[in-house]
Parts: structure tokens; C-alpha cells; sequence
């Protein structure tokens, strides 16, 4: 195996002072999703979502960032699927955004709960045909015996719904994670990082720097 440990590159993109931070963590997590956008990174919406089984033993995968606003970050995916329950006996999780052109992670954590059924059937119908299809035909998580057992359900629910609207599973919706932490990472030369963490408090947030 070859070895790693000279693996290395400098970070001397920006730098993050006290003063341009903005008044609140959804401010600055704004300013920085819209800098990531502008720039034109692949997948900014990207966020590693960690969560937990009730025994603590953590798994985190790559989802994607649907919408956000002062209520929390919200994705959509299968109820049944490992993370759908894992947050159901353990509704808490953290989620990490990394946009490496940027040299930024934003780090968010605090509680869990699933989206109504409207909001869950308003994203469902806006998605393409072809995910719908797949949404409705795979349990997630769960194993198959081959590709073709899946495109064979793909097709049976495509005979059943010819137009197309294929109905969303009941099984199948969103989630919001209501933030309690916010963490706010730039790199810096000679890794002498510049981090900020908003933590929740009865009257708002406090806000420390965080050595690197």
C-alpha cells in the first residue's frame, strides 16, 4: 500500500473572521451555499448524512440538500431505507457539506423529524419520471437478487401507469433536521484553520472560535 502521509496540499482560499460572519448560522450557511452555487461546484447540494441505530453504532452516506430554511434542511428517501431506520429509533443526526474548491465544510447537527405528506407528494410529482419509477419500485437498503429483478418491477409499474404518474409509495417521503449546532470551517494556510461553531441557546446563538 503505498503510503499517504506526504499526501498533502495547502489551503489559501479565503479566511473567516468574527466580523464577516453573518448575524446567524442560516445567514452565513446562505452566503456560503450561494458562493458554492456561483462557483459552479458539482453537487453542492451534497451533504454526508451520519446517523445512528439504537445501539450507537454510527453509518453515514452522500445525500442531497432539497430545501432549507429556518426550520431546518430537509431530503427525501425511503422510510424503509437503513437511514429511515435508524432516525426511527434515533431521531437525531449530523450532516457535513464539503465544498472543496472552497476549502469549506459547514458541519450541522440536532433533531430529526419527517416532512408531512404533502410536502412529501409536492417533490415527488417534480422529480423526473424515471426517478419516480425507481422510487416506487425499489425497497431501499433491502437486498435483490439482480438488476433485472428491479428493472422487471420498473416495467410492471410502468404497464400499471402508462401517463407516466406513477403514485408515491406511502413509504417514501422527507425528513428535516432541525439544527441545535452549526459549525463553520475555512482552511488556512499552514492548517492554522479558521472555525466558527453557533451553538443554540433560549435566546438565540452563541457563537465561539474554535481552535483548528
Amino acid at each position: 500500500m503505498k503510503d499517504q502521509r506526504d499526501n498533502r496540499r495547502e489551503y489559501a482560499a479565503h479566511w473567516l473572521r468574527r466580523a464577516n460572519l453573518g448575524k446567524d448560522p442560516l445567514e452565513q450557511f446562505q452566503r456560503w451555499f450561494a458562493e458554492a452555487v456561483d462557483a459552479g461546484i458539482k453537487d453542492a447540494t451534497a451533504m454526508a448524512l451520519a446517523t445512528a441505530d439504537d445501539q450507537g453504532m454510527p453509518s453515514v452516506r452522500i445525500v442531497l440538500l432539497k430545501h432549507f430554511d429556518e426550520a431546518g434542511f430537509c431530503w427525501y428517501t425511503d422510510y424503509r431505507s437503513q437511514k429511515g431506520r435508524e432516525l426511527a429509533a434515533n431521531p437525531q443526526a449530523s450532516c457535513v457539506f464539503h465544498w472543496r474548491e472552497l476549502d469549506r465544510q459547514v458541519r450541522i447537527a440536532g433533531a430529526v423529524e419527517k416532512l408531512d405528506a404533502d410536502a412529501a407528494d409536492a417533490y415527488f410529482d417534480s422529480r423526473p419520471e424515471e426517478s419516480r419509477f425507481s422510487a416506487a419500485a425499489s425497497r431501499q437498503s433491502a437486498p435483490v437478487d439482480g438488476r433485472d429483478t428491479l428493472e422487471a418491477r420498473v416495467a410492471e409499474l410502468r404497464g400499471r401507469f402508462p401517463d407516466g404518474r406513477v403514485p408515491r409509495p406511502a413509504e417514501w417521503g422527507g425528513y428535516r433536521l432541525a439544527p441545535r449546532l452549526y459549525e463553520f470551517w475555512q482552511g488556512r494556510e499552514g492548517r492554522l484553520h479558521d472555525r466558527f461553531r453557533f451553538t443554540r441557546a433560549a435566546d438565540g446563538w452563541v457563537t465561539e472560535r474554535l481552535q483548528p
